[in-house]
């Protein structure tokens, strides 16, 4: 029997590729542990019990960015995190380690080395975080998901993706999308959406151009966030909600998308190969932009800086993309190029070239 842990979380971006690797590695082999290394902080503490997974703790260290107090006590508190995972091993008797960022990632990685477990490395935004940073420089292997992504001796290997997505036929589930919105099947969709949260200057703008769009003929589907009150227009093909708890039926329905441009959302969008326009968060490391360049180089999405994307922008660039099949049909078959849905065998493949 093999024995897995795979060590990541603190947000949805290392804690959902994480699980859907989980998924392959119990279904493939059911006799197989899979256990998960996290913080009691982070999204994991609710998320990996919630899919039946045991979580085995490790200290939320995080890496001090200035010369303080906690850069003081942090090589005490770090040796202390890798001590707890160090026993983690050798009590589980663990095979072979993955690592997916976040704060429990860093210690899994010096905790493996020292035990002589091998271990692997997924990165999945275009900007790698400190920990993986690290992880690289003695990793088995280390997959990425964007090319250029710069980590020592990265191959891409793509996102793990949730198994409604990996598996969604966008043309057979159309109608049953479009009645479960109250939309037109017979009509083209635009999906807009930020996030649970929303986008504030996505919902503005849409605010200021929505009727443009519809003018076309297109319908849209508006994810404007739970903590976000837009004004509904009422118009039949203006569907406005506060959040997309069937998010593959709202990929099933769109034809174009407009949205952030978190790793996830991008790898979602090109491996089911709809055209985008992405508006990168602007606030962070610029990582966003990143994530979208290769979409964009690739000619699958457009992308249109936060500060920019105004009513007029989708008037003046949105509403025509939407009116051109041509340049769609080119974005279409771009995106179907640079997506991948097998992600999570990838990961998977990886940690069996490491363990061999």
């Amino acid at each position: 029997m093999t024995t897995y842990l795979l060590a990541g979380g603190g947000t949805a971006g290392h804690v959902n590729p994480l699980l859907a690797v989980a998924d392959a590695l119990r279904e493939r082999d059911p006799a197989a542990e899979v256990l998960v290394l996290g913080t009691r902080e982070g999204l994991e503490a609710r998320l990996v019990p919630e899919r039946g997974y045991e979580l085995l703790f490790v200290d939320k260290v995080p890496f001090p960015r200035r010369p303080d107090a906690a850069a003081l006590r942090f090589p005490v508190r770090f040796r202390r995190a890798i001590a707890q995972v160090r026993a983690h091993l050798r009590d589980r008797h663990v095979d072979v380690v993955a690592g997916f960022g976040g704060y429990a990632s860093a210690p899994a990685y010096v905790a493996a080395r020292r035990e002589r477990v091998p271990f692997v490395v997924h990165e999945a935004n275009a900007r790698p975080g400190l920990a993986n940073v690290l992880g690289a420089r003695r990793a088995a292997g280390t997959g990425v998901v964007f090319e250029g992504t710069p980590l020592k001796g990265a191959s891409v290997v793509g996102m793990p993706l949730r198994r409604e997505i990996v598996e969604l036929d966008r043309d057979a589930r159309r109608a049953e999308a479009a009645e479960f919105f109250g939309l037109d099947p017979a009509r083209p969709v635009l999906l807009v959406f930020g996030g649970s949260l929303g986008a504030r200057r996505l919902n503005d703008t849409l605010a200021g151009a929505w009727a443009d769009v519809t003018a076309t003929g297109w319908q849209i589907l508006h994810a404007a966030g739970e903590r976000n009150d837009p004004v509904d227009p009422g118009d039949p093909a203006y569907r406005l909600v506060p959040y997309l708890d069937r998010m593959d039926l709202a990929f099933a329905l769109a034809d174009v998308v407009v949205s952030r441009a978190g790793s996830a959302t991008v790898s979602e969008i090109s491996a089911l190969g709809i055209p985008a326009v992405y508006v990168p968060y602007a606030v962070g490391n610029g990582e966003q932009a990143l994530n979208a360049a290769s979409a964009v180089r690739a000619g699958a999405a457009r992308l249109i800086p936060d500060a920019e994307f105004t009513p007029d922008r989708v008037r003046s660039e949105v509403v025509p993309l939407l009116q051109d099949a041509d340049a769609l049909g080119r974005m279409r078959a771009a995106a179907g190029r640079v997506g991948t849905r097998t992600g999570t065998g990838n990961v998977v493949a990886m940690l069996d070239a490491a363990l061999g």
